[in-house]
Order: C-alpha cells, then structure tokens, then sequence
C-alpha cells in the first residue's frame, strides 16, 4: 500500500507522533516549516531537520500524492487542474483569481454519490474519499504553481466547493481545515474558507458544534419547495427542505454566522418569478443571516435536459428577491473558455479514454 501522505497530519497530531517516537516537541514545527513556508516537496531538502527525524519520515510519510495530469487556463486567469492519484483516479482543483485575492476550489470525493441531476461531479458514482493529505496537497500545488510564477502570490481563500459532499467525508475534511488554518503553517484565515454541502443535516448540526472549526458555511438548495428540489436533487428524498432548514436553523442559532443558500439557475425549470417569491417566503425570518447566491448554469453534454437561464430571466429572479428584502448576489463566472463546470474536465478524460487506466491501476493495486 501506498505510504500517506503527511500533509494529513495536523501539527498537533504530527508533534504527538513524533514525540511518541522520541524526537523532541520542537521537531514538528520545523518540519511545518519546511512544509509550508519554505515549501520543500523532499525530505532532502530539509538540511537543517535531524537526519534521523528526515529518515523516519521519509520510511512513513510520503510528501507527494498527486501528479499533474491536465491544467487548462482561462483567459480570466483560472486555472484548473486534473491530478492523477497515486491509485490512478482522476480529481479537479481550480484557482480562481478575484478582487479579494486568488481562491482555490478543492475536491474532497473521487466521484459523488448525492446525483444531483444537473452535475458533471455526479456522473460517476463515488469510489473513495480523499484523505486529509490529498485534499491539503490540492492547495499545496497550486501554490507551488503561484511560487513558480515568481510574482509572490499566496492562495489567500479557499472553497471546499469542488467533486464530492464534503460532508460525506467529514472527519478528512476537518483535518484539512485545521491544518490550512494553523497559523505556523499556511495560516489562511478562518473566515476565508466556505465549505458548501448538498444539505446533510445532521452534519450541518455536527459543524455548528464544532467550534475549532468557524469557517463559512453555504448550503445548495437548488429549488424553493420539496417537489421541485426532489426532482433535481434526489438528497431530498431522504431530507426534505423542512428537516434541512431545521439544521441551518440550529447553525444559525449556535454560531451566529452568516450562511449562503445557493441556488443554481435552470431554463424553465426553477427559474421563475414565482420561484424566486416561493425562496423568499421560505428564506424569511432568516434574511438577517442568509445570503442567496445565484448561480448561471454551466451546461453540461451529459445533461443536456437543462440550460442556462436567460438573461433577463436572472434579472427577474434577482430583483424579485431584492423587492422581498432578501440579500442577494449573482455568482461572477470563472474559466468560461475552458470546462467550466465542476466536474466537467474529469468527465472529459474519462471518456476519452482515463477511465480505462485508472481502472487498471487501480486493479493493480487491490
């Protein structure tokens, strides 16, 4: 089996195990710092390390999981990349650059099992989660991108927005958090990391909780009412809107943090004005603390039963929303000239022939 990757271990966990091994309490933090702020990619290149601490390491941890398959850049400055695993699947990591700063988009599944019915992300079904490493690894890249660019930019914002429920994989993704928040490492702040999920309740509840963990929350909700959201979002069956707003109302309470409701705009399906006044009611009395996020749809080959809305029809939405008191934005588009879509450039390679290798690689190693 392949070693793991280090980049899942928490400064915490990686001082407890290096102490456990009889290395000195300050050995981690040195390590994090070639990590992270001089962001060595070999146990080599840590001179100044104790050779013994290097040596232990390099036999148990391995530092790089991910190779770079395709990268696509956008005349916008996107640019998203393809990484092959070292089990030969395929994942997507896109870096968006905004006013703001640059922000990166990270996957935390191989493959999606929530079917949304108008998601690239969705056409294969999920095959594994990413280990914590594997997800910090994607901003780990990315970065190692900007560094060789020579301009001195930093990944400043991060969205766990890309392939997966990132919820469905709860445990890595918080490690991943706690680690690109260490201030002795990347230190990215808390507050410019948004983690959207599909609508699990119950880990909506287990996130308000969790209170090393005050990062942003945004929520896909995708239609105004169960009937409609059932028929594009088969997650409703099992927790319908009434159950998840019970959640969001828990988070709300508990945290006091603003959440974003975001809402995919489809042709004809979820797009009119008496939709827009159906979200509004059903936003209400949490209009305070929520923003609804609307987005232009990206079409996609294999769903061809939807389209992008018009754009005078995303203006009705929009306004419509506005004229009920509810904080509203339309999503700025990123990377249109490239596989705009989430999950659009992995399904791309695989049917162009990835998905055979992958599935020999993969056999390989069971």
């Amino acid at each position: 089996m392949s070693k793991p990757s280090i980049y899942g271990l928490t400064l915490a966990q990686l001082t407890d195990w290096l102490q456990e091994r009889g290395h000195k309490k300050g050995r981690a933090a040195q390590v994090w710092d070639y990590l992270y702020r001089r962001r060595v990619t070999a146990y080599t290149e840590m001179t100044e390390l104790n050779p013994a601490c290097a040596e232990l390491l390099a036999e148990q941890f391995t530092i790089q999981t991910l190779t770079e398959h395709v990268k696509q850049q956008s005349a916008d400055g996107t640019v998203k990349f393809l990484f092959r695993l070292t089990d030969g699947n395929l994942i997507e990591t896109v870096m968006m650059r905004h006013k703001f700063g640059l922000s990166v988009c990270v996957t935390t599944q191989v493959g999606c099992n929530i079917g949304c019915s108008f998601c690239a992300s969705g056409l294969l079904a999920k095959s594994r989660d990413l280990s914590g490493g594997e997800i910090v690894e994607q901003i780990m890249k990315v970065q190692l991108h900007l560094d060789s660019a020579g301009a001195g930019e930093r990944v400043s914002n991060i969205v766990v927005m890309g392939i997966g429920e990132p919820f469905d994989n709860y445990a890595n993704m918080s490690d991943f958090i706690r680690v690109v928040t260490d201030h002795k490492g990347l230190a990215i702040g808390p507050r410019h990391i948004t983690v959207s999920t599909s609508g699990l309740a119950k880990k909506i509840v287990e996130f308000a909780d969790d209170t090393d963990l005050p990062v942003n929350l945004a929520v896909s909700l995708h239609a105004p009412n169960d009937e409609l959201r059932t028929r594009i979002m088969k997650i409703n069956k099992a927790i319908p809107i009434e159950k998840l707003m019970q959640a969001i109302d828990y988070y709300l309470e508990k945290t006091k943090r603003r959440i974003t409701l975001e809402y995919i705009l489809l042709k004809d399906v979820n797009d009119k004005k008496e939709h827009a006044l159906e979200l509004a009611e059903l936003v209400g009395a949490r209009k305070q603390l929520a923003t609804v996020n609307l987005i232009p749809y990206n079409p996609v080959d294999e769903h061809s039963q939807y389209q992008r809305s018009e754009q005078e029809s995303i203006r009705i939405f929009y306004d419509t929303l506005k004229k009920q008191g509810i904080n509203c934005s339309v999503r700025l588009e990123h990377g249109a000239d490239i596989d705009a879509a989430c999950g659009q450039l992995r399904s791309k390679q695989l049917r162009s022939g990835d998905n055979d290798a992958a599935t020999e690689h993969g056999a390989a190693l069971a």
